[in-house]
């Protein structure tokens, strides 16, 4: 290639490239145009019917956001309160009901120690007038066994086969030796046999020295 060729094409690079930065520069100055004239016409309308920015939307979206959250918060807190009201109404009845029964578990208790109190005393009523009635008959019995020693042993020994024989064998075993032995020679010998191992049988259960 000659050195006029080489020149005349590097004139038409630098032309073609001149002739493309003119382009970019007219296309910037046409959009900073309209923006501005964009902006311009935005400033003229009314304030409701301007466009929303991207700034106050993000604001009010946020916004309401917040208002979802602290209603939401709000009604959880509420729920909270109410569940805790109710457990604790029912916390005070259980706490009532628990009074009630202790209370009536001391009136029972209070009953059952009265009751076992008179019956004590009953008790003790009774044993003094066993021993009483032990002792009266101890007493008539003593008094009768005499009356049977001061009698004739023939006059005594047809009341003694009368009676039942362990009867006959008890006021016998009460009576001085000698005056039973007369009697029991008053007596049939079947009679005062029977009378005579009823006798034996109640020493044999006496301990020997």
């Amino acid at each position: 290639m000659s050195r006029a060729a080489t020149r005349l094409s590097r004139r038409m690079g630098r032309g073609t490239i001149l002739t493309i930065s003119a382009l970019l520069i007219a296309s910037a100055v046409v959009r900073v145009a309209t923006g501005v004239a964009a902006a311009a016409g935005e400033d003229m309308l009314p304030t409701q019917e301007r466009p929303q920015s991207l700034a106050d939307s993000a604001q009010s979206g946020g916004s309401q956001g917040s208002g979802l959250d602290i209603a939401k918060d709000g009604g959880n807190v509420t729920a909270l309160v109410q569940a805790l009201q109710a457990r604790e109404e029912r916390v005070g009845k259980q706490e009532k009901q628990i009074q009630m029964r202790l209370q009536a578990l001391a009136i029972a208790d209070a009953e059952i120690e009265k009751r076992l109190s008179l019956l004590a005393q009953t008790e003790a009523d009774l044993r003094a007038t066993l021993a009483l009635a032990d002792q009266a008959a101890e007493r008539d019995i003593a008094k009768l066994t005499a009356v049977y020693e001061n009698m004739k042993p023939k006059q005594a020994g047809p009341v003694f086969e009368a009676m039942e024989t362990s009867f006959a064998a008890g006021f016998l075993g009460r009576m001085q030796p000698e005056n039973a032995a007369a009697i029991l020679a008053s007596m049939t010998p079947e009679t005062a046999y029977s009378i005579s191992i009823i006798l034996a049988g109640r020493n044999a259960n006496v301990p020997k020295n």
